[in-house]
Protein backbone atom coordinates (compact mmCIF):
# COMPACT_ATOMS: atom_id res chain seq x y z
CA UNK A 1 0.00 0.00 0.00
CA UNK A 2 2.93 2.57 0.72
CA UNK A 3 4.64 1.62 -2.34
CA UNK A 4 1.37 2.44 -4.43
CA UNK A 5 0.83 5.83 -2.03
CA UNK A 6 4.51 6.76 -3.17
CA UNK A 7 4.11 6.07 -6.65
CA UNK A 8 0.70 8.12 -6.84
CA UNK A 9 2.67 10.85 -5.11
CA UNK A 10 4.98 11.42 -8.20
CA UNK A 11 4.35 12.37 -11.52
CA UNK A 12 6.30 9.71 -12.88
CA UNK A 13 4.71 7.35 -11.26
CA UNK A 14 1.26 8.53 -12.64
CA UNK A 15 2.45 8.24 -15.98
CA UNK A 16 3.56 4.26 -14.81
CA UNK A 17 0.05 3.60 -13.63
CA UNK A 18 -1.50 5.67 -16.92
CA UNK A 19 0.32 3.47 -18.76
CA UNK A 20 -0.34 -0.24 -17.25
CA UNK A 21 -3.65 0.89 -16.56
CA UNK A 22 -3.82 1.45 -20.77
CA UNK A 23 -2.11 -1.24 -21.57
CA UNK A 24 -4.79 -3.26 -19.69
CA UNK A 25 -8.12 -1.54 -21.02
CA UNK A 26 -6.03 -2.23 -24.60
CA UNK A 27 -6.10 -5.54 -24.12
CA UNK A 28 -9.45 -5.43 -23.56
CA UNK A 29 -10.55 -3.22 -26.21
CA UNK A 30 -8.89 -6.25 -28.64
CA UNK A 31 -10.49 -9.19 -26.61
CA UNK A 32 -14.51 -7.13 -27.23
CA UNK A 33 -13.51 -6.79 -30.59
CA UNK A 34 -12.72 -9.91 -31.17
CA UNK A 35 -16.35 -11.10 -29.22
CA UNK A 36 -18.01 -9.18 -30.98
CA UNK A 37 -16.38 -10.01 -34.52
CA UNK A 38 -18.25 -13.70 -33.98
CA UNK A 39 -21.45 -11.51 -35.68
CA UNK A 40 -19.98 -12.25 -39.14
CA UNK A 41 -19.83 -15.87 -37.85
CA UNK A 42 -23.79 -15.92 -37.85
CA UNK A 43 -26.39 -16.62 -34.89
CA UNK A 44 -24.88 -19.56 -33.41
CA UNK A 45 -21.42 -18.48 -33.04
CA UNK A 46 -22.22 -15.00 -31.10
CA UNK A 47 -25.14 -16.56 -28.98
CA UNK A 48 -22.84 -19.46 -27.72
CA UNK A 49 -20.09 -17.26 -26.91
CA UNK A 50 -22.25 -14.88 -25.19
CA UNK A 51 -23.87 -18.25 -22.91
CA UNK A 52 -20.18 -18.92 -21.98
CA UNK A 53 -19.69 -15.84 -20.82
CA UNK A 54 -23.32 -15.63 -18.65
CA UNK A 55 -22.49 -19.28 -17.31
CA UNK A 56 -19.17 -18.06 -15.55
CA UNK A 57 -20.58 -15.08 -13.24
CA UNK A 58 -17.41 -14.92 -11.22
CA UNK A 59 -14.69 -14.38 -14.11
CA UNK A 60 -17.49 -12.25 -16.31
CA UNK A 61 -18.38 -9.79 -12.61
CA UNK A 62 -14.25 -10.04 -11.86
CA UNK A 63 -13.68 -8.71 -15.26
CA UNK A 64 -16.07 -6.00 -15.22
CA UNK A 65 -14.74 -5.10 -11.55
CA UNK A 66 -11.54 -4.77 -13.21
CA UNK A 67 -12.53 -3.07 -15.94
CA UNK A 68 -14.14 -0.18 -13.95
CA UNK A 69 -11.01 -0.31 -11.52
CA UNK A 70 -8.66 0.15 -14.67
CA UNK A 71 -10.39 3.31 -16.40
CA UNK A 72 -11.10 5.28 -12.65
CA UNK A 73 -7.16 4.67 -12.24
CA UNK A 74 -6.69 5.89 -16.04
CA UNK A 75 -8.50 8.53 -15.92
CA UNK A 76 -7.74 9.87 -12.34
CA UNK A 77 -3.87 9.71 -13.76
CA UNK A 78 -5.10 11.63 -16.68
CA UNK A 79 -6.63 14.47 -14.76
CA UNK A 80 -3.93 14.81 -12.33
CA UNK A 81 -0.89 14.76 -14.59
CA UNK A 82 -3.03 17.06 -16.72
CA UNK A 83 -3.32 19.60 -13.71
CA UNK A 84 0.20 19.46 -12.51
CA UNK A 85 1.68 20.44 -16.32
CA UNK A 86 -1.48 23.16 -15.78
CA UNK A 87 0.01 24.42 -12.15
CA UNK A 88 3.37 23.98 -13.42
CA UNK A 89 2.41 27.06 -16.14
CA UNK A 90 -0.45 29.12 -15.14
CA UNK A 91 -0.09 31.80 -17.05
CA UNK A 92 -0.99 30.77 -21.10
CA UNK A 93 1.08 31.43 -23.66
CA UNK A 94 0.63 35.10 -25.22
CA UNK A 95 0.06 33.58 -28.75
CA UNK A 96 -1.30 30.19 -28.22
CA UNK A 97 -0.93 27.50 -31.14
CA UNK A 98 -0.18 23.70 -31.19
CA UNK A 99 2.93 22.67 -29.81
CA UNK A 100 5.61 22.24 -32.10
CA UNK A 101 5.54 18.01 -33.13
CA UNK A 102 2.47 17.64 -31.20
CA UNK A 103 -0.66 15.97 -33.35
CA UNK A 104 -4.17 16.35 -33.05
CA UNK A 105 -4.26 13.19 -31.04
CA UNK A 106 -2.50 14.29 -28.36
CA UNK A 107 -3.82 17.47 -27.83
CA UNK A 108 -7.53 16.12 -27.28
CA UNK A 109 -6.60 12.83 -25.26
CA UNK A 110 -8.15 14.17 -22.34
CA UNK A 111 -11.74 15.38 -24.61
CA UNK A 112 -11.43 11.60 -26.53
CA UNK A 113 -11.16 9.66 -23.02
CA UNK A 114 -13.80 11.39 -21.40
CA UNK A 115 -16.38 11.29 -24.23
CA UNK A 116 -15.31 7.16 -24.76
CA UNK A 117 -15.67 6.84 -20.79
CA UNK A 118 -19.20 8.67 -21.71
CA UNK A 119 -19.42 6.12 -24.57
CA UNK A 120 -18.77 2.56 -22.53
CA UNK A 121 -21.49 4.09 -19.99
CA UNK A 122 -24.23 4.15 -22.53
CA UNK A 123 -23.15 0.87 -24.21
CA UNK A 124 -23.57 -0.83 -20.98
CA UNK A 125 -26.54 0.72 -20.33
CA UNK A 126 -28.27 -0.27 -23.67
CA UNK A 127 -26.95 -3.86 -24.17
CA UNK A 128 -26.03 -5.06 -20.31
CA UNK A 129 -27.85 -3.73 -18.45
CA UNK A 130 -30.93 -2.95 -20.84
CA UNK A 131 -32.08 0.54 -19.28
CA UNK A 132 -35.05 1.42 -21.11
CA UNK A 133 -34.52 4.84 -21.01
CA UNK A 134 -31.48 4.68 -23.27
CA UNK A 135 -33.07 2.47 -25.88
CA UNK A 136 -33.80 4.49 -29.04
CA UNK A 137 -34.91 1.28 -30.47
CA UNK A 138 -37.71 1.29 -28.48
CA UNK A 139 -36.94 -2.86 -28.22
CA UNK A 140 -37.32 -4.66 -24.52
CA UNK A 141 -34.16 -6.53 -25.39
CA UNK A 142 -34.70 -8.50 -21.95
CA UNK A 143 -37.65 -10.54 -24.11
CA UNK A 144 -35.11 -11.63 -26.37
CA UNK A 145 -34.89 -14.91 -25.55
CA UNK A 146 -33.73 -18.20 -27.87
CA UNK A 147 -34.88 -22.40 -27.22
CA UNK A 148 -31.49 -24.30 -26.98
CA UNK A 149 -32.78 -27.90 -26.66
CA UNK A 150 -34.31 -27.97 -22.92
CA UNK A 151 -32.72 -24.59 -22.06
CA UNK A 152 -32.77 -20.77 -23.19
CA UNK A 153 -29.89 -18.24 -24.05
CA UNK A 154 -29.90 -14.70 -24.40
CA UNK A 155 -30.36 -14.12 -28.34
CA UNK A 156 -27.79 -11.79 -28.29
CA UNK A 157 -27.25 -11.63 -32.21
CA UNK A 158 -30.97 -10.13 -32.60
CA UNK A 159 -30.00 -7.71 -29.86
CA UNK A 160 -26.99 -6.26 -31.84
CA UNK A 161 -29.25 -6.19 -35.08
CA UNK A 162 -32.14 -4.27 -33.51
CA UNK A 163 -29.76 -1.92 -32.14
CA UNK A 164 -27.40 -1.25 -34.90
CA UNK A 165 -30.70 -0.79 -37.43
CA UNK A 166 -31.25 2.52 -35.51
CA UNK A 167 -29.36 5.19 -37.37
CA UNK A 168 -28.62 7.35 -34.47
CA UNK A 169 -27.30 3.96 -32.30
CA UNK A 170 -24.67 3.14 -35.27
CA UNK A 171 -23.68 7.07 -35.90
CA UNK A 172 -23.08 7.33 -31.98
CA UNK A 173 -21.48 4.21 -31.62
CA UNK A 174 -18.77 4.77 -35.06
CA UNK A 175 -17.88 8.13 -33.55
CA UNK A 176 -17.28 6.79 -30.01
CA UNK A 177 -15.24 4.13 -31.58
CA UNK A 178 -13.45 7.01 -34.13
CA UNK A 179 -12.27 8.62 -30.91
CA UNK A 180 -11.38 5.81 -29.06
CA UNK A 181 -9.11 4.62 -32.17
CA UNK A 182 -7.96 8.27 -32.08
CA UNK A 183 -6.81 8.17 -28.30
CA UNK A 184 -5.24 4.65 -29.14
CA UNK A 185 -3.26 6.40 -31.91
CA UNK A 186 -1.44 8.64 -29.29
CA UNK A 187 -2.12 6.74 -25.51
CA UNK A 188 0.06 3.42 -27.56
CA UNK A 189 3.04 5.00 -28.44
CA UNK A 190 3.09 7.29 -25.26
CA UNK A 191 2.56 3.71 -23.49
CA UNK A 192 5.87 2.80 -24.95
CA UNK A 193 7.71 5.81 -24.05
CA UNK A 194 6.63 5.77 -20.32
CA UNK A 195 7.99 2.06 -19.63
CA UNK A 196 11.02 2.92 -21.49
CA UNK A 197 10.14 0.71 -24.30
CA UNK A 198 12.60 2.36 -26.86
CA UNK A 199 13.64 -0.57 -28.74
CA UNK A 200 12.03 1.28 -32.42
CA UNK A 201 12.46 5.12 -33.18
CA UNK A 202 9.77 7.62 -32.00
CA UNK A 203 8.08 7.13 -36.08
CA UNK A 204 8.22 3.94 -35.60
CA UNK A 205 6.12 3.57 -32.50
CA UNK A 206 3.79 6.51 -33.72
CA UNK A 207 3.03 4.23 -37.05
CA UNK A 208 2.56 1.10 -35.23
CA UNK A 209 0.03 3.02 -32.38
CA UNK A 210 -1.66 4.97 -35.42
CA UNK A 211 -1.92 0.88 -37.16
CA UNK A 212 -3.30 -0.51 -34.07
CA UNK A 213 -5.68 2.31 -33.86
CA UNK A 214 -6.82 2.24 -37.67
CA UNK A 215 -7.41 -1.90 -37.30
CA UNK A 216 -9.53 -1.19 -34.03
CA UNK A 217 -11.69 1.31 -35.70
CA UNK A 218 -12.27 -0.74 -38.64
CA UNK A 219 -12.68 -3.46 -36.64
CA UNK A 220 -15.51 -1.97 -34.76
CA UNK A 221 -17.12 0.31 -37.60
CA UNK A 222 -17.66 -2.59 -39.52
CA UNK A 223 -20.04 -4.11 -37.11
CA UNK A 224 -22.68 -1.35 -37.33
CA UNK A 225 -21.63 -0.40 -41.27
CA UNK A 226 -22.76 -3.96 -41.78
CA UNK A 227 -25.97 -4.01 -40.28
CA UNK A 228 -27.30 -0.85 -41.96
CA UNK A 229 -26.21 -2.23 -45.10
CA UNK A 230 -28.29 -5.44 -44.17
CA UNK A 231 -26.59 -7.77 -42.06
CA UNK A 232 -29.06 -10.03 -39.99
CA UNK A 233 -32.26 -8.31 -41.79
CA UNK A 234 -33.77 -11.63 -41.64
CA UNK A 235 -34.31 -11.33 -38.27
CA UNK A 236 -36.33 -8.07 -38.09
CA UNK A 237 -40.01 -8.83 -38.43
Amino acid sequence: MKFITRLWGSSLGKKYLMALSGIALWFFVIGHLLGNLQVFLGPDKINTYAAFLKSQPGLLWGARLGLLAMVALHVSSAISLTNLNRNARPQPYGHPRAPFGSSYASRTMMMSGLIVAAFIIYHLLHYTVQTPAVNLTGVDFSEYQEAVGTTTRHDVYRMIIIGFRHPLVSLFYIVAVGLLSLHLSHGLSSMFQSLGITRWSKTGRDCLARTAGLITFVGYASIPVAVLLGLGKEVVK
